[in-house]
């Protein structure tokens, strides 16, 4: 008898690009909602939901591991992580920290004019974004509205990350940021936040028409800020 793995979409995934859409699918289930810390994730029962061999599904469950959002276990498989909490969550936002006051650092070197276009216009988008949840309350705002801030809000610092111009600062980041988002997501009962993520980046914004340092330094004070607020919802965490 076939089975399924509960939360992931059915559905044959074409062969182009097999390898990266396999991971992005994993990827877009496991920032979402509908798994629990410590569920098991079959390869096999994976590869029949998804509709590819277990190869491509062995491979990204590798790939993955790196980010920190599913571990595995000797002769039992892979795992849906546990929340990042305690020296962890503050590990976490120690390298954050150096890695994202560095980037905007070497971005603000750069042609400024042109990185705060880019980053007015993901501002505007995140803007929006949190216009529609306030609408409804970030308790009641429906999951992929959620995503769709938390797309927003990465995207506002890949801009930066783009402009730094560095492949190694990237490669971090990817790690780093999805570890972030995974962690808020499945807190329950944390402020709302949104709203203040977007006047922090808007501070970022101004700062960069002042010099390097002052952006710098606007850019450490979001993330310290982030990093208290994730403190608060871990401590509202079951």
């Amino acid at each position: 008898m076939t089975t399924t793995v509960p939360g992931f979409p059915t559905g044959r995934i074409t062969q182009r690009g097999l390898r990266d859409r396999v991971y992005d699918r994993v990827l877009d289930v496991l920032m979402g909602h509908d798994v629990e810390p410590g569920m098991r994730l079959s390869i096999d029962g994976l590869a029949r939901t998804l509709g590819v061999s277990p190869t491509p599904v062995r491979e990204a469950l590798v790939q993955l591991e790196r980010t920190g959002l599913v571990v595995r276990e000797a002769n039992k498989g892979y795992r849906v992580a546990p929340p990042l909490a305690g020296d962890q969550l503050e590990a976490l936002f120690d390298a954050r920290l150096i890695i994202e006051s560095g980037a905007v650092d070497l971005a603000a070197r750069g042609d400024v004019g042109a990185l705060r276009a880019r980053l007015e216009a993901a501002l505007g988008q995140q803007a929006a974004v949190v216009r529609e949840i306030a609408a409804v309350g970030v308790q009641a705002a429906p999951e992929e509205l959620m995503a769709r801030f938390f797309r927003s809000d990465w995207q506002f610092h890949q801009v930066v990350f783009d402009a730094a111009r560095n492949p190694f600062l990237q490669e971090m980041s990817e790690v780093i940021t999805t570890r972030v988002h995974r962690m808020r997501q499945i807190v329950e009962g944390g402020d709302d936040d949104t709203d203040r993520a977007v006047h922090e980046h808007q501070a970022i914004v101004d700062a960069l028409g002042v010099d390097p340092q002052t952006a710098v330094a606007a850019m450490r004070t979001h993330i310290d800020a982030v990093r208290e607020r994730s403190r608060a919802d871990a401590s509202h965490t079951p």
